[in-house]
C-alpha cells in the first residue's frame, strides 16, 4: 500500500503539491489524471525517494522508500523508458539491473518473454521504436517481481495490440493482490483499466474515488427519446407530456429528444399515457474524459490561446517576441536603470548613436539644440546656380574659443591638382562662401566636402 499525508513540495517560490493526502491499497488498478503540470510526476519521483518532500510523508508498505530492505525487489516503477544505455542490449540493460539488486539472472528471459522482447533482447536499446523502449521499461519495473508497481504513460508509442496487452497485465497484477498505480492522459484506456481514481490539480487533491462514482459526480446523465420519423405529431405530443411532468427536452439534429429530469421509467409511462409510439429509449452517461473534463477545466495551465505575456521573455525586434496584433512591451523596466521616456521615432537621416567613434551623419552638422530643417537638394553638375537668397538654414558650428573644428576630409578625386586642402584636420577651418549670408544646406546623400563646394561655387559666380 502508498500512503501519502500531507505531502508539500516546493521549488523556490513555486509549489508542485500541496497539502496532498490519499491511499493507493493492493488488489485494484488505481488511476493517477491530472493536466499538464499538475504535480503528477514530481508526487512519483516523491514516492519513489527520489525528491525529498518539502513537508509531510509518503510511505510504501509503513515505510519510506529509502528505508525499505532491497527497494527493487518491492517496488517496480517506469517513470522515463528513455533511461536506458543506447550501446546495451535489452538483455544486458536487465541483466546489469538484475546483479545490482541480487536477482537471479534467469528472471531477465522471464520477463523478456512476459514483454514479448525475447526475440530482440540481444539488440542494442538505442536501436528500439518508442513501443519496444516502452515494454523494455516495463520488463525492468518487473523485474524484481515487486508488489507495489508505479507506471508513467506505460501506453506511450504503443501500438492497439501493445495497449490491450498493458491493460490485460495491469489487470492481472492487480488481480494478484499487487497495488498498481498508474498515470495516464488516455481517458479511454483509464475507464477501462483502473478501478479506482485519484485526480489532482494544480498541486491539490481534487477527487479519491472508484471510477464509476467519478463520473455520477461529474457529469449529467440524460435519456435519449426518437418517435417515428414521419409522423411530428407523435413528437410534439410527447414534448408536451414530458414538460407537463417536469422534463426538460432539447431537439437533437437527427430529430431526436434528449431529455433531463425523468428517469427512462417515466418517460416510459408517459409516452404510454399519451399513445405516442417510441422507436428509441436509451440512456446516456457522460464517458471518463467527458466528467475529467468537466472537473479539470479550471485546473488547466497550458491552453492553446495566444499569450501576450510571451513578449516579455524575448528581447525586443526578435523573431516571434509578439504574435499577430499583439503590442509590443514599451520601456521594460531593466534593475538599476530607469525606464526611457517614450518618444516619437526620428525623422529619416536623422543621426543614430554609433558603438565607437563619431556617428556617421548625413547632410551638414547640426549644432547641438538646433532644431532640424529640411535641407534643399544639392545642385546638379552643369545647373545654374539657384537664383535670389539661399534658404535660412541653421549656422555652422563654430570651434570653442582656444580651439580647433575637428572635420572629416573628404575623398580627394583620381588624379587631382594636388591643392592644399581647406579641411585637414589639423588646421582650422577656413570660412567659406560669401561674407554675407550662409550657404545652402547639403541635400540627402552629400558629404560635408560637397556642400561646401556648391557654397564656394556659388560666391564666385556671384
Amino acid at each position: 500500500m502508498i500512503e501519502a499525508y500531507g505531502l508539500t513540495k516546493r521549488y523556490g517560490a513555486k509549489t508542485a503539491v500541496y497539502n496532498l493526502s490519499f491511499q493507493v491499497r493492493p488488489g485494484a488498478v488505481t488511476g493517477f489524471l491530472g493536466p499538464n503540470g499538475s504535480g503528477k510526476s514530481t508526487t512519483m519521483r516523491m514516492i519513489l525517494g527520489l525528491d525529498t518532500p518539502t513537508s509531510g510523508q509518503v510511505t510504501v508498505g509503513g515505510h519510506a522508500f529509502r528505508g525499505l530492505p532491497n527497494a527493487p525487489r518491492q517496488v517496480g516503477a517506469l517513470l522515463d523508458a528513455k533511461a536506458v544505455h543506447g550501446g546495451r542490449s535489452a538483455r544486458n540493460h536487465l541483466l546489469s539491473l538484475a546483479q545490482l539488486s541480487g536477482i537471479p539472472a534467469r528472471r531477465v528471459d522471464e520477463v523478456l518473454g512476459v514483454v514479448g522482447l525475447q526475440d530482440v533482447g540481444r539488440k542494442r536499446s538505442k536501436g528500439f521504436s518508442l513501443g519496444m523502449g516502452q515494454r523494455l521499461g516495463i520488463a525492468a519495473a518487473l523485474l524484481g517481481d515487486p508488489q507495489v508497481l508505479l507506471f508513467d504513460e506505460p501506453v506511450n508509442g504503443l501500438d492497439p495490440e501493445g495497449i490491450l496487452w498493458v491493460r490485460n497485465l495491469m489487470r492481472q497484477l492487480a488481480a494478484e493482490g499487487r497495488t498498481v498505480f498508474v498515470s495516464s492522459h488516455l481517458m479511454s484506456e483509464m475507464a477501462q483499466t483502473a478501478d479506482h481514481l485519484i485526480v489532482i490539480g494544480r498541486g491539490q487533491l481534487m477527487a479519491d474515488m472508484s471510477v464509476r462514482e467519478f463520473i455520477e459526480h461529474n457529469s449529467i446523465g440524460f435519456a435519449r427519446v426518437r418517435t417515428p420519423d414521419g409522423e411530428p405529431q407523435q413528437r410534439e405530443k410527447l414534448l408536451t407530456a414530458l414538460q407537463e411532468a417536469g422534463g426538460q427536452a432539447q431537439p437533437e439534429e437527427d430529430g431526436a429528444l434528449r431529455v433531463t429530469g425523468l428517469p427512462l421509467p417515466r418517460i416510459s409511462d408517459l409516452a404510454h399515457g399519451a399513445d405516442v409510439r417510441l422507436w428509441e429509449l436509451s440512456p446516456h452517461q457522460a464517458s471518463l474524459e467527458e466528467a475529467y473534463m468537466r472537473l479539470t477545466q479550471g485546473s488547466v495551465d497550458y491552453r492553446s490561446t495566444a499569450d501576450m505575456r510571451s513578449g516579455l521573455q524575448q528581447p525586443m525586434g526578435a523573431p516571434g517576441a509578439a504574435g499577430p496584433g499583439a503590442v509590443p512591451p514599451q520601456a521594460a523596466a531593466v534593475p538599476g536603470m530607469a525606464a526611457a521616456p517614450q518618444m516619437p521615432p526620428a525623422p529619416q537621416g536623422a543621426p543614430h548613436p554609433a558603438p565607437y567613434g563619431p556617428p556617421q551623419q548625413q547632410g551638414a552638422p547640426m549644432p547641438s539644440g538646433a532644431p532640424m530643417q529640411p535641407g534643399a537638394p544639392a545642385p546638379q553638375p552643369g545647373a545654374p546656380a539657384p537664383q535670389g537668397p539661399p534658404p535660412a538654414v541653421p549656422p555652422q558650428p563654430r570651434a570653442p574659443e582656444g580651439g580647433t573644428l575637428q572635420m572629416r576630409a573628404p575623398q580627394a578625386p583620381a588624379g587631382g591638382s594636388g591643392a592644399p586642402n581647406p579641411y585637414a584636420t589639423d588646421s582650422p577651418a577656413p570660412p567659406v562662401g560669401p561674407p554675407a549670408g550662409n550657404p545652402p544646406a547639403a541635400g540627402p546623400g552629400t558629404t560635408p566636402g560637397s556642400a561646401a563646394d556648391s557654397a564656394k561655387n556659388e560666391g564666385e559666380d556671384a
